[in-house]
């Protein structure tokens, strides 16, 4: 395809095949040294070289007939990590009290430590839970609060945030206090003058969401925070979106509390999350499920779930590795160029309009878009029935079109297929 040669000879001067060993079967150890594969490339010519990425493709099982471009909402995992919850739930099973509670329980403090170091903060400072919602409103619900308190956040936060906050603001008599932005936005000042102008004296909590879910915005959350900081007001950070998909380590953020799920970039399995609090704000959030000692500064108060699924929560430490194998700066590069093959192009059709911005700072993987006279359920329904692509309807604030989330596993043959149909609905 023509337009496809030539983005790829616009991005890079690609060398000669590399020879990559096949992903697929390979067990997490030998995963491991596949970050050192092509060093002498940089992240932006590795981010176009079709022949490495084809052996990340290899390593999913995702179907041949679906193109599946909706990981941001879950995303399929790896070969290495679906065996992985297959051979740990066997193992379960064989005497489910005893290899639990006795044999894969004590797996999680070593995940806890890989977990801690991939972050960049302490062990003793990260929750293994279920998803950033659960993650969240742990930190939501249980700060100390009182009435009249006021906390600021968008009306783009994640619908269970804005759902947690606006529950204490009707039981506890809280004020929330909107951010109006309008999306997309490349000012960086803007967006962090907007948050400024919500705050005020009475202001406890900022809510930052720090990819927008909607449409995949960045926002600066840490310049957000520092001026959140400087009034001395907490922060909530939701990583929902940001965490394995951009380089950065959590306390970078300038966040008091972080959540994120780890079955969307990480490629975790379904039902795993991480919840980050700092050391010194521990003892003072309750846990969202009581336990003995609620006021304790131990972060694994947080982990008190009852019977959890052992084999998902001990299959997070391959896809940490298969993450560690790729690495975050050369996948962040992959992501925000499959982003940009289709977007760019697309963005030359009529009736096509970009609700998301194509510089690296502002957005990753995610984008948004919708057809001129066309609602976003009709855009999504004609996508999949004529080119069985799925996509994610989004209307919502001023947004109404289709958000598109490729992966590390989306190859260019499935976003072309995307183009045409675009081109299809943009003709009718």
């Amino acid at each position: 395809m023509t337009t496809r040669r030539h983005f790829i000879n616009q991005v890079s001067a690609l060398a000669g095949a590399s020879l990559l060993p096949t992903f697929k079967g390979l067990s997490s150890n030998d995963l491991q040294s596949i970050s050192s594969f092509s060093p002498e490339k940089s992240e932006l010519l590795m981010a176009s070289d079709e022949d490495y990425w084809y052996q990340i493709q290899q390593a999913y099982t995702v179907s041949p007939q679906i193109i599946n471009l909706n990981n941001g909402g879950v995303s399929p995992a790896p070969t290495v990590v679906q065996n992985a919850v297959e051979r740990y739930g066997k193992f379960a099973n064989e005497a489910p009290s005893y290899f639990m509670w006795r044999i894969l329980d004590q797996g999680r403090e070593p995940l806890r430590e890989n977990l801690a170091k991939f972050s960049g903060v302490s062990p003793e400072e990260i929750a293994i839970n279920r998803n950033a919602t659960e993650a969240l409103d742990t930190v939501i619900l249980g700060l100390p609060l009182t009435r009249g308190d006021e906390i600021v956040m968008s009306k783009y936060d994640y619908p269970n945030m804005l759902h947690a906050w606006r529950q204490r603001e009707l039981r506890e008599g809280l004020k929330i206090n909107y951010v109006n932005i309008d999306l997309p936005l490349e000012d960086n000042d803007l967006i962090v003058q907007k948050y400024v102008e919500q705050m005020t004296p009475r202001t406890k909590v900022v809510h930052i969401t720090h990819i927008v879910n909607w449409n995949g915005q960045i926002l600066p959350a840490k310049r957000i925070a520092d001026e959140a900081h400087k009034r001395g007001i907490e922060v909530v950070i939701d990583g929902a979106h940001s965490f394995a998909h951009l380089e950065y380590k959590i306390p970078d953020l300038g966040g008091d509390y972080f959540g994120t799920s780890l079955h969307k970039w990480l490629s975790a399995p379904i039902g795993s999350g991480m919840l980050w609090v700092k050391k010194e704000k521990i003892s003072k959030v309750f846990p969202l499920i009581p336990n003995d000692k609620p006021n304790s500064d131990n972060i694994r108060k947080f982990e008190n779930l009852g019977t959890r699924p052992f084999m998902i929560e001990q299959a997070i430490g391959q896809a940490l590795n298969f993450q560690l194998a790729i690495g975050n700066a050369r996948k962040e590069a992959r992501l925000h160029f499959l982003k940009s093959y289709w977007a760019k192009e697309a963005s030359k059709i009529p009736k096509f309009k970009l609700n998301t911005p194509i510089k690296p700072e502002y957005s990753g993987a995610l984008a948004h878009f919708s057809i001129e006279g066309m609602e976003a359920g009709k855009v999504e329904a004609e996508l999949f029935a004529k080119y069985k692509i799925h996509t994610s309807p989004v209307k919502w604030e001023k947004l109404d079109g289709v958000r598109v989330t490729p992966h590390v596993y989306t190859s260019l043959q499935d976003l072309d297929r995307l183009l045409d149909g675009i081109k299809y609905l943009a003709s009718k």
